[in-house]
């Protein structure tokens, strides 16, 4: 019997059930029994999904990330050795072509790159469809995974009608305590903020639809009957608020009189600066810098760019890469030479190639081309540095001694 067997006080019911546990993930019966079979994010999902369409911020900085990422492209290289991919026979062009070009006959590669970036934000999970020539993509709020105590994933259903094989699928996954098998979208740490961001919109919306009118308190001197009452709220009802499409003023009778219940600052109601923190709080925990959505001109915003793609847009790209790589088989590096974020600074890359050219270690063209510029006839041949060269006139000093022939003899003194 198997130690965790033993640990979970489980007895084997048929001869070699045994040595059927001593092939599995020792953990798998106890989280399939957790995870309960069947796993899905709708409820949360639609909550991220509100907020991504009507918190400003929320739409802002998860377009910007999806933008970003989906603009850089997998450099596809040799094929990965001692590797138990799932894909097998895959070409690399092919692989490019899918990658890089065209996924499906149906999407561009960019529009396909989007749809996977926005649900690994929102859902935290990316579900791709191999069918053995294309790559689709499945919206991950639809999509649940059924595991039992046998296997690591039995299958994946989609609108619980069809249904995939785990070779079927590329998962990716964001990170997670609770669940080995989805991953926690990146805006559940700020949820309660968005929520909070909400209620201050909707306050203000309500406010603005009431006519901009704080509550009020109708006084009379005399005691008035419940009919005379809900006469009196009808019409005010139907005459102030501006929803019924009437401002006339009310008449007061009988020593009514009309009182403001709160004496409101209109500045109060604006929430700048709550909202401003609240903000802060979604960028931070989505990944983007609160400066690079400040349309002011500040002197950190290049570091802060170049910050922003190394935390927040890397790690998206190479998440992805490493999941195509066990899939099919083949080295994925990110090609990020079009990125200016992560270039050096023009000065700098000019320093830099000049001295790779000095030292003879590159040639003025190869310079040229690392920089983009058009090659220049004569510039192909490496320079012999002059401190390795020395002077001709002196070989004693690392010159080149001057070949003797009987045509050309040393000169005499």
């Amino acid at each position: 019997m198997a130690w965790y067997d033993r640990l979970l006080g489980r007895e084997p019911s048929i001869k070699g059930f045994e040595a059927e546990w001593e092939k599995l993930n020792p953990s798998q019966p106890y989280i399939a029994g957790e995870e309960g079979g069947s796993l899905n994010t709708r409820e949360v999902v639609t909550n991220y999904r509100n907020a991504y369409e009507q918190l400003e911020v929320v739409n802002r900085a998860v377009n910007m990330i999806v933008d970003d990422a989906a603009d850089i492209p997998f450099d596809v290289g040799e094929q990965l050795k001692g590797m138990n991919n799932i894909v097998k026979n895959m070409r690399r062009t092919k692989l490019d072509l899918l990658l890089n070009r065209e996924p499906n006959p149906f999407q561009d590669v960019s529009s396909f790159k989007r749809n996977l970036i926005t649900d690994l934000l929102i859902d935290g999970n990316i579900f791709i469809y191999f069918d053995g020539a294309h790559l689709y993509h499945l919206p991950a709020e639809h999509v649940t995974i059924e595991t039992d105590e046998n296997t690591y994933i039995n299958k994946f259903v989609y609108d619980h009608s069809i249904e995939y094989s785990p070779k079927e699928i590329i998962h990716i996954k964001e990170n997670s305590f609770n669940s080995i098998y989805r991953g926690v979208p990146r805006l559940k740490p700020a949820w309660r903020t968005m929520q909070l961001l909400g209620s201050m919109r909707r306050f203000q919306d309500n406010f603005f639809k009431n006519g901009a009118v704080p509550g009020l308190v109708l006084k009379s001197p005399n005691t008035l009957s419940e009919k005379i009452k809900e006469r009196m709220l009808q019409a005010w009802v139907a005459r102030y608020n501006p929803q019924s499409g009437g401002r006339r003023p009310l008449f007061l009778d009988g020593g009514l009189e009309v009182e403001d219940l709160t004496e409101v600052n209109f500045k109060n109601l604006d929430f700048q600066e709550a909202i401003a923190v609240n903000e802060k709080v979604i960028l931070k925990a989505i990944g983007v810098p609160p400066i690079l959505l400040d349309s002011g001109n500040n002197a950190n915003l290049r570091p802060n760019h170049r910050l922003y793609y190394l935390e927040t847009i890397l790690p998206i790209i190479r998440k992805m890469g490493y999941a195509f790589e066990r899939f099919f088989g083949f080295k994925l590096n990110e090609d990020v030479s079009d990125v200016p974020a992560l270039q050096p600074e023009l000065r700098d890359q000019a320093n830099y190639y000049a001295t790779l050219v000095n030292t003879g270690i590159l040639t003025p063209n190869e310079a040229r081309e690392a920089l983009r510029l058009e090659t220049i006839d004569g510039f192909d041949q490496p320079r012999v540095p002059a401190n390795i060269a020395g002077s001709a006139a002196n070989p004693e000093q690392g010159g080149r001694p001057t070949e003797e022939t009987e045509e050309n003899p040393p000169a005499e003194e």
